[in-house]
């Protein structure tokens, strides 16, 4: 599975990104809006990229897929999508390096598996979800055309506190500039 942008490269993780994948995971304020704990073992990595590896992209359930730049051929964050019974509508999630956030990667690799989704897996509509405190998340969802779609208020017991989490959806018709009829 690869997917190529003009800085990207989506591909399928590899053992050797269980260094990256720890050291982004277990740094605080990328942790603090995601379900995982700080500090995140290289073991734990490991093991995530073990079960990354058995998932199909084609199947119903969560596909993770590397972001890597090109130019240095580095790790650099990773892009999820959960795939529904109905392989018409799927999830999203993202997560990018802190020191390689706000250079557009992050929204660079969310269009390009936005852009699969739709033209190549022909999905009806992607969501996603975020914690309403994260206002970079859901501004990145915003610029990639992600409509907010309501507010759950004080829905998920995350980290010790009940947080309020926004509700985002893009559908095919949006994403492609389409005009609906119905």
């Amino acid at each position: 599975m690869l997917l190529t942008t003009e800085r990207l490269v989506l591909r399928r993780f590899r053992p050797s990104d269980a260094a990256t994948l720890a050291g982004y995971r277990t740094d605080p304020e990328v942790a603090r809006y995601q379900s995982w704990q700080s500090p995140y073992s290289v073991a734990k990595a490991q093991y995530a990229i073990e079960s990354f590896a058995a998932a199909d992209p084609d199947e119903p359930g969560w596909f993770q897929y590397a972001v890597e730049l090109t130019a240095e051929r580095a790790h650099i964050g990773d892009v999820g999508v959960n795939l529904h019974d109905n392989r018409r509508q799927a999830d999203i999630g993202y997560t990018l390096a802190p020191e390689r956030q706000g250079h557009g990667y992050a929204t660079e690799a969310v269009r390009a598996v936005l852009e699969h989704s739709f033209r190549v897996k022909g999905l009806h509509k992607v969501s996603a979800e975020c914690d309403a405190r994260n206002v970079a998340s859901y501004r990145l969802l915003e610029r990639t055309g992600f409509q907010r779609e309501g507010l759950l208020r004080r829905h998920s017991w995350v980290k010790g506190e009940w947080t309020d989490d926004l509700l985002y959806g893009l559908l095919e018709t949006d994403f492609f500039g389409l005009e609906t009829t119905s």
